[in-house]
């Protein structure tokens, strides 16, 4: 379980936020307004409402003990801006912001964040899975119930054949295709290999991709 702070819980953070906690991990979100705060506090861990540009602020919640901290702080580039230089300067070893344009996104990158991302192509629940596992690459929700996920082999899958994987039976997840360099095969039959760097695309139950999210 990995600890994760959230700093502005608007549609994107709020999403964010709610899916890592979902998927069992530690969330603690921060936003300003007291109304978000009451309507998100019993869907993540602590819900706390206050100013996060104030650095004696965030020292005081302890957020230097997070193992990931998002800044999507919404229209108000420069606290998003401030807020991202103090977090990595407190010491908070991974640190996500969220971009409202290009060059937001560059002096973001300049100032020290570790990643940034553009909600116009990064919905938060794909996020949010990406950074819950680093072989998840890609998360598209089909459905509230169903999903795509692209992941990465890890070793133990590597010159096994997909059916002595047997996805369907371990996980209840189907294989769509498995993107080899620049190949995709398209509705792979049982007898094919997985090789190294090979990336599988899945489909199936939330629930059900949740469970090899926790295997690779």
């Amino acid at each position: 379980m990995k600890q994760f702070l959230v700093v502005g819980l608007g549609r994107f953070g709020s999403s964010l936020a709610k899916t890592l906690y979902n998927l069992g991990h530690d969330v603690m979100g921060i936003d300003s307004n007291e109304e978000i705060i009451q309507n998100i506090a019993d869907n993540i861990t602590h819900a706390v409402q206050a100013d996060a540009t104030d650095e004696n602020t965030l020292k005081t919640l302890g957020v230097r003990n997070f193992d990931v901290a998002i800044v999507s702080i919404g229209d108000d580039i420069q606290s998003s801006i401030l807020v991202t230089i103090m977090l990595k300067e407190i010491g908070i070893k991974y640190v996500v912001a969220k971009a409202q344009n290009e060059l937001h996104g560059k002096v973001l990158y300049k100032i020290g964040a570790d990643r940034v991302v553009f909600p116009e192509r990064d919905m938060g629940i794909r996020v949010a899975h990406n950074l819950v596992s680093s072989n998840i690459l890609d998360y598209i929700e089909l459905s509230p119930e169903y999903s795509i996920v692209e992941v990465t082999a890890i070793s133990a899958w590597f010159d096994k054949s997909l059916r002595q994987l047997s996805m369907r039976t371990k996980y209840g997840l189907n294989v769509m295709a498995i993107k080899r360099h620049d190949d995709v095969m398209i509705s792979p039959h049982a007898d094919d290999v997985i090789l190294k760097n090979d990336v599988l695309v899945v489909v199936g139950h939330k629930r059900d991709i949740e469970k090899l999210e926790r295997h690779v």
